[in-house]
């Protein structure tokens, strides 16, 4: 439990952080200074400048409040649409548990990439960066359905097979009733489960995507597209100690992404 309050004050921390970002890093993402063109950390840019001379503290404190604002709302969206599809297998009858089950067999054989690349190729060029944030969550959160839904479904199933629904049940107590006031009570824990699972899978697919130019259009940054400029500095693998902080977005992302993992350790002796 102490490790679990040290892991909630850094992410709290984190947020207030990225909150204030306008006062940390007075400098906006997308402002450009011509003399400082990839330039060494100094007292006015504490992580240096990119290729355009933009603050790279200030694009890696947007950029990780981008994503971490967004990857919750897709894992909202992804559980949402687990929890009634799920439920929904689990509580109408065998007819629609197999056809939901068939669904989410075929949800989770398709190639996420591919898909997503058809969807962004079908975007113009010129696509504003505000709608190619929302298109690329939105579609992350569409996505990863399928393997909650099968949790939920024998969550729900269990729940469904318990004595105090089969009491209800047996007083004549209405489906609609029962699955409001007795099974989706008991299936929250569940779901919350589930929201904590996904938000680190939803982190990282972003900044993959992004590393491969698919997710956040520009200027506006990101996880995914502050580790593509990696691609053109090789220095800073071959001499880390040396560009440290060119390395400073996928050292955070990794910091982040294991304090979710850790989080969702549970504690000894609990059930």
């Amino acid at each position: 439990m102490k490790l679990r309050r040290i892991i909630a004050c850094l992410l709290i921390g984190l947020a207030v952080l990225l909150l204030g970002a306008r006062w940390v890093a007075p400098h906006g993402y997308e402002q450009q200074f011509r003399d400082f063109i990839a330039a060494s950390p100094t007292k006015e840019f504490p992580l240096g400048t990119d290729a355009l001379g933009r603050d790279r503290l200030a694009r890696l404190l947007y950029g990780s409040r981008l994503s971490l604002l967004l990857a919750p709302a897709a894992a909202a969206v992804s559980v949402f649409l687990a929890a009634l599809i799920g439920g929904l297998a689990a509580f109408a009858g065998k007819r629609w548990e197999r056809a939901i089950l068939l669904a989410t067999d075929l949800t989770l054989s398709l190639p996420w990439l591919f898909l997503i690349l058809t969807i962004r190729g079908a975007m113009p060029l010129d696509v504003q960066p505000e709608i190619s944030v929302l298109i690329t969550f939105l579609v992350l959160g569409l996505l990863g359905w399928a393997g909650p839904a099968r949790v939920v479904r024998a969550g729900v199933k269990k729940i469904i097979a318990s004595d105090f629904v089969f009491q209800a049940n047996a007083m004549g107590t209405p489906p609609r009733r029962i699955f409001f006031h007795y099974i989706l009570p008991n299936v929250r824990p569940l779901l919350f489960a589930q929201f904590w699972i996904s938000l680190p899978v939803f982190i990282l697919s972003e900044a993959n995507l992004g590393a491969m130019g698919l997710s956040v259009s520009e200027p506006m940054p990101s996880w995914g597209n502050l580790l593509r400029e990696l691609e053109s500095q090789t220095s800073a693998l071959e001499h880390p100690l040396q560009n440290w902080w060119l390395l400073a977005p996928i050292v955070l992302l990794v910091g982040v992404v294991s304090l979710l993992q850790v989080w969702q350790q549970r504690p000894k002796g609990s059930l």
